[in-house]
């Protein structure tokens, strides 16, 4: 809607009689006032609170209505020595990092209610500037939204301490009329706000989370797990033995837990934060490099696909990886880790822990991971480098297909 035409929605006022011009002349007049504020609006980005103008459409073009809802929730987890922890959850109870694992079909439409519940007082602590605006947010990668779904300071699309915001995500389908690619891949999803206006410190804290859009031939995995690589050589805000808190007897899948049975197909998304260059690297298993991790069954010039079984990851990159747990290798403890060597050696390492037929853990679980250097305390104004794990912390729960 052009400035001009919002000032035309009522009929002008009657002429006067002595002076015909000059209700005409005074409608100008007022005219030219509203379009100069309007464009005033535009430049101080006041179009994004108000919900109004060209920031006012709530879904992305081919969303219609959302397809399914959900309830998604951020709060304060346990510090990690004096390092603050944020996690996302379905509910308050299983917030976790990296936080649950969205899944989405090309084609469909989701609306995520944001549920702020990390404090005030918390947030004031982690943030570089007190002038900046109090708030958590997500931000997704991949998929398509509006500028109401952006969740940024700069969009006003974020959610005060103690409130909530709905945000849509489209996942786009492929279109070879119109050239659109789709959004079939693997994504993730954070905050963007806390601490400053690119949400290092919401990110460093705890507040991200994988993204997987699938196309229905897609080959569907029986678990699947997250891994962000990160600074300081951590795996999931965690290094060390800390990264695997695997229990010999009862082992639960999780973000520090990384097991299936010989047989299952495992998918990792594989994310990149933090500053640092890394490689992903899993023992025993090799994938194609594809953007599903295999070669499709009839494939065309399938002896043209690389397959690989280490990925160089840069800062913000995600993909993802599919194997067959102990495919001709068998049970066992299969490394994972950075393969730049003073990372993998600072304890930039874990395991993917693959049970025999009968859901046993092999032999061999005593392995040693490299003994990681104390995590250093946090301070308030810290980059996404502060206050990794070293002792065994929580797992959540992992994103599995049964």
């Amino acid at each position: 809607m052009s400035a001009w035409r919002l000032t035309e929605t009522g009929p002008l006022p009657e002429p006067d009689a002595a002076r015909p011009d000059r209700s005409r002349s005074g409608a100008r007049r007022l005219l030219v006032v509203a379009a100069v504020v309007l464009l005033t609006l535009v430049g101080a980005g006041s179009f994004a609170a108000a919900g109004t103008g060209v920031f006012s459409a709530e879904r992305p073009e081919g969303c219609a209505k959302p397809d399914r809802s959900l309830q998604l929730y951020a709060v304060e987890l346990p510090k990690d020595g004096t390092q603050i922890r944020l996690g996302y959850g379905l509910t308050p109870e299983t917030a976790s990092y990296p936080g649950p694992t969205m899944e989405m079909m090309e084609g469909e439409c989701l609306a995520i209610t944001l549920h702020n519940q990390v404090s005030a007082e918390t947030l004031a602590a982690l943030r570089t500037n007190p002038a900046h605006p109090l708030g958590v947010s997500l931000h997704v990668h991949g998929v398509k939204y509006t500028q109401q779904s952006d969740g940024t300071v700069q969009s006003a699309s974020y959610v005060p301490p103690g409130e909530s915001r709905t945000y849509t995500w489209y996942a786009q389908p492929r279109n070879n009329r119109t050239g659109a690619q789709g959004t079939a891949g693997y994504w993730w999803y954070h905050d963007h706000v806390v601490g400053g206006p690119h949400g290092t410190q919401g990110l460093s804290a705890g507040l991200f989370g994988g993204l997987v859009v699938r196309r229905p031939s897609d080959p569907k995995p029986d678990r699947t797990y997250v891994t962000a690589f990160g600074d300081r050589q951590s795996i999931n805000l965690r290094r060390g033995e800390a990264t695997d808190t695997c229990d010999t007897v009862n082992p639960q899948p999780g973000p520090t837990c990384l097991v299936a049975r010989k047989g299952e197909r495992v998918e990792f998304v594989v994310i990149g934060i933090g500053n640092d260059m890394h490689t992903f690297h899993l023992h025993g298993h090799s994938w194609a490099d594809t953007r599903t991790g295999v070669v499709s069954n009839g494939q065309p010039f399938a002896d043209s696909v690389p397959i690989i079984d280490n990925k160089t990851l840069g800062p913000g990159d995600s993909f993802g990886v599919q194997v067959v747990a102990g495919d001709s290798v068998g049970p066992g403890h299969w490394m994972l880790h950075c393969h730049m060597q003073f990372h993998s050696d600072a304890g930039m390492s874990t395991m993917l822990h693959v049970l025999d037929e009968n859901g046993q853990m092999p032999p061999g679980m005593d392995h040693q991971h490299p003994a990681a250097a104390p995590a250093t305390a946090g301070t308030t104004s810290a980059p996404a480098t502060a206050g990794i794990t070293s002792a065994p912390a929580t797992a959540g729960t992992a994103h599995q297909h049964n």
